[in-house]
Parts: structure tokens; C-alpha cells; sequence
């Protein structure tokens, strides 16, 4: 079977191996290619300061570092140049032209941050559960599903304004959902507000990935998506990638085989493999599952 692993971090943002580590552990992996995918660098534009972004000042020296190693691999493994962007509707995107003017292989467009009507914030559904309760008692007046629903509308948003090719972890906000805490994923409204994400990606002709990173660091049970979600993509005709969301050398591949299965459960029978960039749009091939 063909894998490529795209979703990766390393040292530059929130990774814990260089460039080079990551390159050799995917050649002896046997991976197609290793795709760098570093959080974009937020804090110019969003006053956010964390400990996960790629910071401004280093990315030149990210994007070089990355196309030295495309060189030095060159005929062992496939290496290519990209970004995990974040959307937050009217402060950044991966559409925005400064990002759009880097030349990059691929961008990986997730939504990580919720900016609620409230008081409290702009706050992380993908950090922790303490970090959540804030946000939702703060910006949201304690209601989940408000927060919820608040969440798949910027996931539409970021569609809609475009300028990316991979759709990164879709279905985050179960991340910090135990118990159904903060909403039911089997209720009307989260089905109707995935129903309209999925049917906007598949007019976007964009690809879904297939995110193994959340059983990769035992904060979930399954993929992002899962299983039920993914059948939506396929019946709206969206391709699927396999990624591992990798922060360590060694979870590369960790869990394609439960990815596979999930693929197949949902209908899939081929999965996306990334060849590059030609004429400025990204190249695709398929292989079985």
C-alpha cells in the first residue's frame, strides 16, 4: 500500500524532531512522500501569542530549510513545502495574499479558534478542556451548542473564502466533547451544520483529510473525521487524504492502518496521494484501499 504522510510538524512550531529527522524516518517508513505542514504564523495578524505557531521572524528560514531537504532526498522521497493556516474570519486566512505569494506546495486550512459574540475571546477548541469551559461560559453564555454551531459557520466561512487545498481535521470540535458535555453530534443542528460543510467542500473540489493525529496522542477514539462524516464527503464527492499529524518522527504512519479501515467503512475505495503543484493547482493520484 501507498502512503504519503502531508500534516507535519517538527521544531519550527510545535514538533519535537528537525526537518531532517522527519525526512529520513518517512524514507525508512517507506512513504511516497512527507508533506511539512508548520502552523502558520498568526501573532501580526490576530495579536495571538502562543507556543504552537510557526513565529513570523523564522519563516524564510522554515520554507529554506524545507526546499534544502527536497534537494538532499531528491530521488528517495518526495518533500514538499506547505502551511496548516488557520481561519479567523476577518483577521487571517490561508486565501490572504501574503500567504497566496509563498510559493507553497499545499496549505492545509484548519479552524482551531472560536471568536464568539460574547466577551470572552477569541479562545482554542483544540487545546485544553479548561481552556474550552472559559471560552463557552465566557463567550457563549455556557451554551455548547451555541458554540458548536459557531464553529462549523467558520468552517464554512473558511471554505467560502478559499485559497487552500486539503480541509484539516473537519470534525475537531469533538475533541473536547466527553460524554456529549457540550453538544450531541447526533442532533439536528450538528447534523445540519455538517451537512452544509460537507456540501460546500465538495463544490470547493477540495480534499478531506483523513487525520490520525487525536488517536496519535490518545486524545480521541477515532479519525478526524469519523466514520459517519466521512460517508457525507463521499457522497458529495470529495477525495480523501490520509495524514497523520505528525508531531513526532515515529507517529508518521502511526494509525493508517485504523485510517484505511475508517475510509473503507465509509464507503471510500481509494484514497489521495499528492503529487505537487502544476500550472498552480495541486496534483492528485489515487490508490486503492
Amino acid at each position: 500500500m501507498k502512503y504519503t504522510s502531508l500534516h507535519t510538524h517538527t521544531l519550527f512550531c510545535d514538533g519535537t524532531d528537525d526537518v531532517e529527522t522527519m525526512c529520513r524516518a518517512a524514507w525508512e517508513k517507506g512513504l511516497a512522500a512527507v508533506g511539512f505542514s508548520a502552523h502558520g504564523p498568526i501573532r501580526r495578524k490576530t495579536g495571538l501569542h502562543t507556543n504552537w505557531h510557526l513565529p513570523e521572524e523564522r519563516l524564510e528560514e522554515y520554507a529554506a530549510e524545507v526546499r534544502a531537504a527536497r534537494k538532499r532526498w531528491e530521488g528517495k522521497i518526495a518533500v514538499y513545502l506547505g502551511l496548516e493556516m488557520d481561519y479567523i474570519k476577518g483577521r487571517i486566512g490561508p486565501a490572504d495574499q501574503d500567504i497566496q505569494e509563498l510559493g507553497l506546495d499545499f496549505i492545509i486550512a484548519s479552524v482551531h479558534y472560536i471568536d464568539p459574540p460574547g466577551k470572552g475571546g477569541l479562545f482554542s477548541v483544540d487545546g485544553s478542556m479548561r481552556e474550552l469551559e472559559r471560552g463557552v461560559r465566557e463567550g457563549f453564555a455556557g451554551d455548547g451548542e451555541a458554540m458548536m454551531e459557531c464553529y462549523w459557520n467558520a468552517v464554512g466561512d473558511m471554505i467560502a473564502a478559499g485559497g487552500f487545498d486539503i480541509l484539516g481535521h473537519a470534525d475537531l470540535i469533538k475533541k473536547n466533547n466527553p460524554d456529549r458535555r457540550w453538544f450531541n453530534p447526533e442532533g439536528e443542528t450538528y447534523r445540519r451544520k455538517s451537512r452544509e460543510t460537507v456540501r460546500a467542500a465538495g463544490k470547493a473540489a477540495l480534499v478531506v483529510e483523513v487525520n490520525t493525529g487525536g488517536l496519535n496522542r490518545r486524545k480521541t477514539p477515532d479519525t478526524y473525521p469519523s466514520v459517519p462524516l466521512l460517508r457525507l464527503f463521499r457522497e458529495n464527492g470529495v477525495p480523501a487524504v490520509i495524514t497523520a499529524d505528525a508531531h513526532r518522527a515515529q507517529d508518521l504512519d502511526g494509525f493508517y492502518q485504523t485510517a484505511r479501515q475508517t475510509l473503507l467503512a465509509a464507503g471510500y475505495t481509494t484514497h489521495a496521494l499528492f503529487d505537487g503543484r502544476k500550472d498552480k493547482r495541486p496534483q492528485w493520484t489515487f490508490a486503492d484501499l
